[in-house]
């Protein structure tokens, strides 16, 4: 898989979030997204995914324009501004509504998901009874139980306690291979553990850093 962010722009209220940002993403990386908070990671991240039109430019799937008027990136795992689910139900029911939608995957893959993020034990606890950490996990899990090809992490490791950040660091770099992942986050040590590329976002720019 190969994404081409080319110029793109994105106002608000007349002001830029974003101004003519440009990316090459290919498969086999994982690309570190830094800056504070209102720089526009989220909102490029949003923008990639289809959450918000660009204000101006366009975006790259294997050299083809996507209009994101009628189509969206295929087979793509996402956790931004915080996992969402129903209070009411159990974490592996929600798991399994979700996984319903495109019918790719079965109890056992989501089992293997809850697994690698350390919820197992909780799977059947309802979401209104989950830590924050918990939910984290369990946004993670979302994410990445259809094993997709683009994968897109926003501040993922709020609240999970050091254990199983480790082991969810683990399987990032296992499968990073055959995957573009977009990790955004403002620890400095899992930018640079993780990372094999990283930007800088700041006052509505974007420049890439050296390791």
């Amino acid at each position: 898989m190969i994404i081409d962010i080319k110029n793109v722009s994105k106002k608000f209220n007349g002001n830029y979030v974003l101004n003519d940002v440009s990316m090459h993403l290919e498969s086999g990386n994982i690309y570190g997204f830094s800056g504070r908070n209102g720089s526009g990671k989220s909102v490029l991240l949003k923008i990639i995914t289809g959450l918000y039109l660009a204000s101006s430019g366009s975006i790259f799937l294997n050299d083809r324009e996507i209009d994101y008027k009628k189509e969206f990136i295929p087979n793509i795992g996402v956790l931004i501004d915080g996992p969402k689910f129903f209070s009411n139900l159990t974490g592996l029911e929600n798991l399994k509504i979700l996984a319903n939608i495109n019918s790719k995957i079965g109890e056992k893959e989501i089992l293997e998901a809850l697994e690698i993020v350390n919820l197992t034990k909780e799977k059947d606890k309802k979401y209104s009874k989950y830590s924050l950490g918990m939910k984290q996990k369990l946004g993670i899990a979302s994410a990445i139980m259809e094993d997709p090809e683009l994968l897109i992490l926003d501040e993922p490791f709020n609240g999970i306690e050091d254990a199983s950040v480790l082991k969810i660091k683990n399987y990032l770099k296992s499968i990073k291979d055959k995957k573009i992942i977009l990790l955004s986050t403002h620890i400095k040590e899992d930018l640079y553990e993780l990372s094999d590329f990283i930007y800088y976002f700041d006052a509505s720019h974007v420049r890439s850093l050296d390791k």
